[in-house]
């Protein structure tokens, strides 16, 4: 019976360790792709079927720089991971080693689980691209895309139903 107490236990901290290490990857930002693709509804449900092709070159490229607002650490990853550091140090040795074993798992499992509440919730900082287009009409587009991509300023473009391609 303690075997398998113990089996299940060690299961269990490995499990909730790896769910932890998962709050570790941050969340992208953007799903769009380049070309620029425009979302469905910016256009009327009344010309589901038009086209509109302009043709014309990029005037500018330039950079946007955005910083999410980030939020220091609450102590509920601290928290976490010394219980679960101390749920896996208990299962190692016996008498006293058991117990050193447990305060390592504790210190150790909270400083990781407040390192990892940290990264998580800090700051961060995105870029994306403004590309502006002179419309061979002489009037001006612009399309925010996530990469440029390989166009340059003076490369010639075609807009079809807002998605920017090289001509």
């Amino acid at each position: 019976m303690n075997r398998t107490a113990r089996f299940l236990s060690v299961t269990a901290s490995v499990a909730a360790l790896a769910m932890l290490t998962a709050c570790v990857a941050p969340v992208p930002v953007h799903h769009s792709r380049y070309p620029y693709q425009p979302p469905s509804h910016a256009y009327p449900a009344a010309y589901p079927s038009a086209s509109y092709v302009e043709y014309g070159h990029v005037a500018n490229i330039e950079v946007l720089r955005s910083e999410t607002a980030g939020y220091g650490p609450t102590g509920g990853g601290a928290v976490a991971g010394g219980l679960i550091g101390g749920a896996v140090g208990n299962q190692i040795g016996q008498g006293t080693g058991r117990a050193a074993a447990t305060a390592l798992g504790l210190i150790g499992g909270a400083l990781l689980g407040n390192t990892i509440e940290a990264q998580h919730n800090a700051p961060r900082a995105y870029e994306s691209f403004r590309v502006s287009v002179q419309t061979d009409n002489g009037g001006y587009r612009a399309f925010d895309v996530p990469s440029p991509g390989d166009l340059r300023v003076g490369d010639r473009v075609r807009i079809d139903n807002g998605q920017i391609s090289r001509y």
